[in-house]
């Protein structure tokens, strides 16, 4: 079979050991871990796994096509590229490699209010087809200010992020010293120095800083005095009367990210949302939480009918998304594998990455003699 991509690095777990060589350790780390002891992290991957599909071999077959649609538009495959905080920090000029690579692969890509490109680049690099992911601010001047400038910028889907009330606890940041924003401590010092790649393109591009934020950020504060500020200025929490402001400003498409029951769920179809992504932050805030591929199943059962369901965390392979698809997903959206495309392969990693899962995930459709995305429901084997 043809493929589109460096052969090298034929899979997500080849790409994040290349990521993991090529990056400091404390950036690495940040990427890779979830929180606590990683319960919830591997236990992600391991239930999307023990879903199994059934091929029908002798059925009249043509031709698969991955192309989806969600929320009235239109795709070329069923993945986007999640929203990541900090991805300058893990690999510099990441969020702007990811946004050229969806805009030319026609995917959807989400930018995090948190992370290291602002609103108005990421629309001129996708020609306004970027979603931006709002971190809900305490103030409400500036969450009024983020969403008129993402309605400026034409951006189709505003996500709302309702799982961070409080921060991970993740026993690596603390080690490394790593906060919001980084500290540079001695230690992290060295480990760049042992990464001239990674080093060399951080003076290239610049220390990554909270790019969306700047104009609400006072000026000459320390690390310390902005990672106080941050913690002060968003909390992460939404409720009905959070949410119904935005809900009536926004005219776009509104979706909450970080659903993982059905009682939010319920919540989610009055209020008014488009759709919802069933996600638990990739594991980084709850140990204890039930892996997204059964909060899924259970929510799809109910709920499909009445709401677009995506789903994110814990998807590696084009196989995973066939997966995810099958048991009730309208999308699905991955973070870390994009991330570890572009720290393994800088420039070309997004291409790379997406070309990858495209064709793992064809062959998927093609050898279950499936023709379209939305019929792999039917392959489902059912426990």
């Amino acid at each position: 079979m043809a493929m589109s991509f460096n052969s090298d690095y034929p899979s997500v777990d080849d790409l994040r050991l290349k990521a993991k060589k090529r990056i400091p350790k404390f950036a690495f780390e940040y990427l890779d871990g979830g929180c606590n002891e990683d319960v919830s992290l591997g236990r992600n991957t391991s239930e999307i796994r023990k879903v199994q599909l059934q091929p029908r071999y002798l059925r009249n077959y043509g031709t698969s096509s991955i192309k989806t649609k969600v929320l009235g538009m239109e795709f070329d495959a069923p993945f986007g590229i999640a929203p990541v905080g900090l991805q300058g920090l893990m690999w510099p000029n990441t969020p702007a490699i990811l946004a050229k690579a969806a805009y030319n692969h026609n995917i959807p890509f989400i930018l995090s209010t948190v992370t290291t490109m602002d609103i108005e680049k990421a629309s001129e690099l996708t020609e306004g087809n970027a979603w931006f992911q709002l971190y809900n601010p305490v103030d409400d001047a500036i969450r009024d200010s983020i969403i008129d400038r993402a309605t400026a910028a034409g951006c189709p889907v505003l996500v709302l992020l309702c799982d961070v009330p409080t921060f991970g606890y993740r026993p690596r940041d603390f080690r490394n010293g790593l906060a919001l924003p980084p500290k540079m401590t001695a230690s992290n010092i060295l480990q760049i120095l042992g990464k001239p790649a990674w080093a060399y393109n951080t003076l290239k591009y610049g220390q990554p800083t909270f790019e969306t934020l700047k104009p609400y950020t006072p000026e000459g504060l320390n690390l310390r005095q902005l990672g106080a500020f941050m913690d002060k200025t968003f909390s992460g929490r939404l409720n009905e009367e959070k949410i119904k402001p935005i809900r009536d400003k926004w005219k776009g498409k509104l979706v909450l990210k970080g659903v993982a029951s059905e009682q939010d769920t319920q919540d989610a179809i009055r209020m008014g949302f488009d759709g919802i992504i069933v996600s638990n932050h990739g594991g980084r805030q709850l140990d204890a939480a039930q892996s997204t591929i059964n909060s899924l199943q259970e929510i799809t059962a109910k709920y499909s009918a009445q709401i677009e369901i995506m789903m994110d965390s814990g998807l590696r392979s084009g196989p995973d998304i066939a997966r995810a698809m099958a048991s009730g997903a309208k999308f699905t959206f991955m973070g870390r594998s994009f991330v570890y495309g572009t720290g393994a392969l800088g420039n070309k990693g997004g291409d790379h990455t997406i070309g990858m899962l495209k064709t793992q995930f064809k062959q998927v459709m093609d050898q279950l003699c499936c023709e379209r995305v939305e019929d792999l429901h039917k392959h489902l084997i059912k426990q």
